[in-house]
């Protein structure tokens, strides 16, 4: 039997519908297992022992009509004989109707379901800790005959690169003996990036709380916007901060953020990374983000979040997170981190006294 799973999207859904390989391995041990993943994701899922090839969907791909239609041609030459389409979209619709695949899975959506012969509905709520986005994505290995509802995604470093980021750290004046912390100063895009000026508020408590190391989250090209959250960070803040001190691709992150006691700041692909470290995380939710769906594994104390709706439900009485996206920036401006001072003194002190 061959498999494939289709992914197309941003880091963090990568790294969480890879569940589904694990449940899938189980289920089927002799299977060919592929996962069809947009290529600069890779690294997250990198070694993951229940994979056996990554197919990877390029800019040249994503860009052109022509691209696509030649790319779900030669995928068809594959013959899978399963197609589970976790991204569905218009894209991975066009992959899938030309896969010729038997068993074509997918999430309901009234004008896709001739493209597949099951399609879930997703559930609005759940009592699972791993949250909706993990339930809703195990609910696709339904027709499959595989029924679960708890999974939490794995990242997979090899020994030689634990090795070197801790060599790294040292070499960089880390003293592993006092806290150390990730920051997620930046999210993926500024509906997603708590205000500069409140973040600088959020680091100035780390520091003052635990007295610990400081590292900041960015890749070169956010490196300005970094600079501008530690200009605005207060003097004894930033004699914390090891500014320099970054992973200069994803796997070094990676690397770097399991010797860490916490990553701390913007919800995103960087808390769903540590949390697949078993680092502990303080997540700082998007206005227009549901919690409901992305608070995975939340238990208030490995990991812990906040978003508006906490403080401020009655915003949202009429409407959803996601209606919401185009009035984020205002929103965000209402969201003060005096809101949730005292629930991050609580987490902190837990980082401190392990």
């Amino acid at each position: 039997m061959k498999i494939l799973v289709i992914q197309q999207k941003m880091i963090g859904d990568v790294l969480t519908t890879s569940i589904l390989f694990e449940a899938l391995r189980t289920k089927y041990p002799e299977a060919q297992l592929d996962y069809l993943i947009n290529s600069h994701t890779l690294a997250v899922v990198e070694n993951n022992k229940n994979i056996d090839n990554f197919v990877l969907f390029t800019k040249a791909e994503e860009n052109s009509k022509l691209g696509l239609l030649k790319f779900a041609k030669a995928l068809k030459q594959k013959k899978y004989d399963v197609i589970i389409d976790v991204y569905s979209k218009i894209s991975s619709n066009i992959i899938t109707l030309f896969s010729g695949a038997k068993t074509k899975i997918s999430y309901y959506k009234h004008y896709t379901t001739f493209v597949y012969n099951h399609n879930i509905k997703r559930l609005n709520k759940t009592e699972s800790k791993s949250g909706l986005a993990i339930v809703n994505r195990l609910q696709l290995l339904n027709p499959l005959g595989i029924e679960t509802t708890e999974a939490k995604p794995k990242i997979y470093l090899t020994p030689e690169e634990v090795a070197n980021s801790k060599q790294f750290l040292k070499d960089h004046a880390i003293d592993f003996s006092k806290p150390l912390y990730m920051i997620s100063v930046l999210g993926s895009g500024t509906n997603k990036t708590y205000p500069f000026a409140f973040m600088a508020k959020v680091i100035d408590r780390v520091a003052e709380q635990t007295g610990g190391q400081l590292l900041f989250n960015y890749i070169p090209n956010q490196k300005e916007q970094a600079r501008a959250i530690y200009d605005l960070c207060k003097p004894e803040t930033q004699k914390l901060i090891f500014f320099n001190v970054f992973g200069k691709n994803l796997r070094e992150f990676l690397a770097i953020t399991k010797h860490c006691d916490a990553l701390i700041g913007n919800e995103g692909g960087a808390v769903n990374m540590a949390k697949a470290l078993d680092i502990k995380t303080f997540a700082i939710f998007s206005p227009w983000i549901s919690k409901d769906d992305w608070s995975l594994f939340e238990d208030d104390k490995q990991n812990v979040s906040v978003h508006l709706k906490d403080y401020k439900p009655e915003i949202y009485s009429n409407t959803t997170e996601k209606e919401m996206k185009k009035e984020a920036l205002e929103l965000y401006q209402q969201f003060s981190p005096a809101f949730f001072d005292e629930k991050l003194n609580v987490f902190l002190q837990q980082t401190i006294n392990l």
